[in-house]
């Protein structure tokens, strides 16, 4: 018995550093994700094809003021961080304040990205399509990293969350919702600030509708994303939280 009791608690603490061993993975998977991302959003925004909704807001701001696109990014994702917490009140996780933390990476990487993207030479019409198809494939595939680990929430999913626990409409729906008035509020904002229709294209749409698409497919055959979501079961099969 004294023997059998002894070693209890080596069993245990080697599933605790297994366990903080996974975490700390699982926050360096998101990381990466979050990185693949900024870039791809760099890289559509440079075929000027169009922005995804998400990005939409802050790529005309930018437009129009001169300010970074990084700069307006890390803004417009502030105020979707308060109006989590207005809507969420109490039920706003106090982990999720790490959003703050992840769009300022997100937003500088963003800013990184077009600045190395800026020799890029788009000469034609081909060239800008090729770039916005890359980009859409990259968006897609930091996405399916980025959820994966199953931590944080970026922003952009983390408001959508909030409508959709605050209102109980489906998830699909406020999404759909809330993007499309994302797109609303950049047309009108490029035709009241620029005069022209910018940052919603034919990128807008084809983002829209093929990066779910490619996210669900690299989930169903990529080996990497079932590696990283293995790492967020506990023994007993299920799925941890990220504490």
């Amino acid at each position: 018995m004294t023997a059998r009791n002894a070693s209890r608690p080596s069993a245990r603490s080697r599933r605790e550093a297994i366990r903080r061993e996974h975490l700390v993975q699982r926050y360096l998977w998101f990381v990466l994700g979050v990185s693949i991302n900024s870039f791809a959003i760099a890289l559509i925004a440079k075929s000027d094809l169009g922005v995804g909704a998400i990005s939409c807001v802050a790529y005309v701001l930018a437009e129009a003021t001169g300010l970074s696109f990084g700069a307006f990014t890390f803004i417009v994702n502030m105020l979707f961080i308060v109006a989590q917490v207005a809507l969420l009140r109490r039920d706003f996780r106090p982990i999720q304040f790490l959003q703050v933390v992840v769009n300022i990476v997100f937003s500088s990487l963003i800013d990184v990205s077009s600045a190395l993207l800026t020799a890029l030479a788009l000469p034609n019409v081909a060239a800008q399509a090729a770039a916005l198809l890359i980009g859409c494939a990259l968006l897609a595939l930091g996405i399916a990293i980025e959820v994966a680990p199953n931590v944080i929430l970026v922003p952009g999913e983390g408001i959508v969350r909030a409508i959709n626990a605050v209102t109980q409409k489906p998830f699909g729906s406020c999404k759909a919702a809330f993007d499309t008035s994302l797109v609303v509020i950049a047309l009108a904002l490029s035709l009241l600030l620029l005069g022209r229709v910018a940052g919603v294209g034919v990128g807008t749409v084809v983002s829209a509708v093929i990066v779910g698409r490619i996210v669900n497919v690299l989930n169903r055959h990529l080996p990497l994303l079932a590696h990283i979501a293995h790492l967020t079961r506990s023994d007993a099969g299920a799925p941890e939280e990220a504490l």
